[in-house]
């Protein structure tokens, strides 16, 4: 169960946000039975609540036998003319996201961005 678990969660991507403009995020961390977590970022502009968002990602999840938590939520600015993403705001439902973490992913995935995060800002 472990390794069908953790290749599930393998083909699990670690960001998807929208391609442009402002809309709200999650930081979700999946888990799949006895294997690892891992953490994914979730932005869509479709969300009017960051819980729409993360029953999206749940269900979705649910469908390949992994569950996952809501870590935090945000906001998240891309600007594909320019390259740049910034992540800021919070979740007044699940908190404020470790923005840190979520930089770090959308760098991974984003390596020719200029990608910036504050505290600040909802």
């Amino acid at each position: 169960a472990a390794a069908m678990a953790g290749e599930a969660l393998s083909r699990v991507p670690d960001v998807q946000i929208d391609g442009n403009g402002v809309f709200k995020y999650v930081l979700v961390r999946v888990r799949g039975a006895g294997a690892p977590a891992k953490d994914v970022v979730r932005g869509h502009s479709w969300a009017e609540y960051h819980a729409d968002l993360f029953e999206r990602t749940a269900e979705e999840l649910a469908r390949h036998g992994l569950t996952c938590e809501c870590l935090g939520g945000g906001r998240l600015s891309h600007r594909p003319e320019e390259r740049k993403i910034h992540v800021y705001g919070y979740s007044v439902g699940f908190g404020r996201a470790d923005h840190a973490v979520t930089t770090e992913k959308l760098k991974a995935e984003y390596p020719d961005y200029e990608i910036t995060w504050a505290d600040e800002g909802y």
